[in-house]
């Protein structure tokens, strides 16, 4: 049984773990060291059989904890040579990872790890660089796509092939654009390069979901430029003037920005 579980979305941390019986990786450690310790206790986790951390990009709210979490658990950090990059120049990082603790990786080759098959893919954000992960374990295929300016070709490709998939909703465009963040700020988002809006996750998932689809997860929220609700209302109503009809044809859930998700196991 694989199984699910996210210690944090949004842009106060983003941490998300996938474990079978024998292993077991995280995606992102942008919540803080002692919480994330914290949560494994709460939900009685060995952190120890976590092999090892993927990194999506190099914005704090991704890399956080990762300097601590390597060096404390000898953990090896998986991701693009330039995510390494940005990670070495982050000022929030400490302690820096050493070179032992850096694994490159690159896009669309697939990596073989305990019982799990992990595929990188180019998501596009305004970071050094941005990967969405495509993992397979247990007969399932899981996929996380954060952080991302406009939808690709190869988004669209992985989306069409997910059982699971953790999708970003980061905002509704209205709330966004009367909202109090500067000019600059509210294009850098909405640009190609920003995040992904509620009508844009949802017109993704109308377009591209198939009938192997069980369960989407939205994620990255704002807290100032959406609300749970919003998000849900919005994918459920786009999706149903497709004929989809949420929690018949698959489960829409939204994840919360600093609370822990319940484990879900996916089979």
């Amino acid at each position: 049984m694989l199984r699910f579980l996210c210690l944090g979305s949004g842009s106060s941390g983003n941490c998300y773990c996938l474990w079978t019986e024998h292993s077991g990786i995280i995606i992102d450690a942008g919540i803080g060291y002692r919480m994330l310790r914290r949560y494994f206790q709460t939900y009685q986790l060995d952190i120890k059989a976590f092999q090892a951390v993927f990194v999506t990009h190099d914005h704090a709210d991704h890399i956080k904890a990762i300097g601590k979490l390597a060096s404390e658990l000898k953990l090896p950090v998986y991701t693009t040579e330039a995510v390494h990059e940005g990670i070495a120049r982050n000022y929030c990082v400490s302690p820096k990872l050493s070179v032992e603790q850096k694994v490159f990786i690159d896009k669309n080759v697939t990596i073989e790890l305990g019982d799990f098959r992990i595929t990188p893919f180019p998501v596009p954000h305004d970071s050094n660089d941005c990967v969405g992960y495509a993992v397979e374990a247990e007969g399932v295929r899981f996929c996380l796509i954060t952080d991302v300016g406009h939808v690709t070709d190869p988004i669209k490709e992985e989306v069409s092939q997910a059982n699971y998939l953790v999708l970003e909703s980061n905002h509704d465009i209205e709330m966004l654009m009367s909202g109090p963040y500067p000019a600059y700020l509210k294009g850098r988002i909405a640009s190609k390069e920003g995040h992904l809006s509620n009508m844009e996750a949802a017109e993704l998932l109308a377009n591209s979901s198939s009938p192997a689809l069980k369960h989407v997860w939205l994620c990255h929220l704002s807290e100032e430029n959406n609300h749970p609700v919003l998000a849900s209302k919005t994918v459920e109503t786009v999706l149903r003037s497709y004929g989809i009809i949420p929690e018949v044809d698959f489960q829409v859930d939204v994840l919360k920005r600093k609370v822990p998700s319940e484990i879900y196991e996916l089979s």
